[in-house]
């Protein structure tokens, strides 16, 4: 009866300390699959918003360039139909890349922050003169900033510090 009682408790043992391993490790794996998942699209989000700061930058180089060459007058037509092409494509890739921001993120502030972006870019190519053209680039520049700002709270988790402007002083 003894005999019958150390093994019925030995099995009784193996059986709990195999169940709790098992249980244990499946925690751990779904821990590991959790966090994996999350730094993944915490990456995506990341390169979704650089590729889109990028996208931007590119965009107001574009529509500038777009406008100088508008108002020069040794500007060839196909200059200008170039240019044009130029602006559009980069507009698509600008448009595409705010698309994948919203996609990714779905927070409605960064995208709010992106479309002003966006359409502070659209708005370089009407700018009537030279002083215009210089106040739509500072807003696309501040509208980016700002947008960069949100992103990297949400990628970071971290409010930024004060940033300095182009002209030295503090945004």
């Amino acid at each position: 009866m003894n005999a019958w009682l150390t093994s019925l408790i030995a099995v009784a043992g193996t059986l709990l300390g195999s169940t709790s391993t098992f249980l244990f490790q499946r925690l751990s794996t779904a821990r590991t699959e959790r966090f994996t998942r999350e730094e993944r699209l915490r990456q995506d989000r990341t390169e979704a918003c650089v590729d889109f700061a990028g996208a931007i930058t590119g965009l107001r180089r574009g529509a500038v360039s777009l406008w100088l060459l508008r108002r020069r007058a040794a500007a060839g037509d196909e200059d200008l139909r170039a240019a044009f092409t130029e602006s559009d494509v980069l507009g698509a890739a600008a448009d595409h890349a705010r698309f994948r921001v919203a996609l990714l993120t779905g927070d409605p502030e960064l995208v709010a922050l992106a479309d002003a972006a966006f359409e502070h870019c659209g708005a370089i190519r009407e700018a009537a003169d030279h002083a215009e053209l210089a106040d739509h680039e500072e807003r696309c520049q501040r509208a980016l900033d700002a947008f960069i700002d949100a992103a990297g709270v949400q990628v970071r988790g971290v409010r930024p510090a004060r940033r300095r402007s182009l002209g030295g002083s503090n945004a």
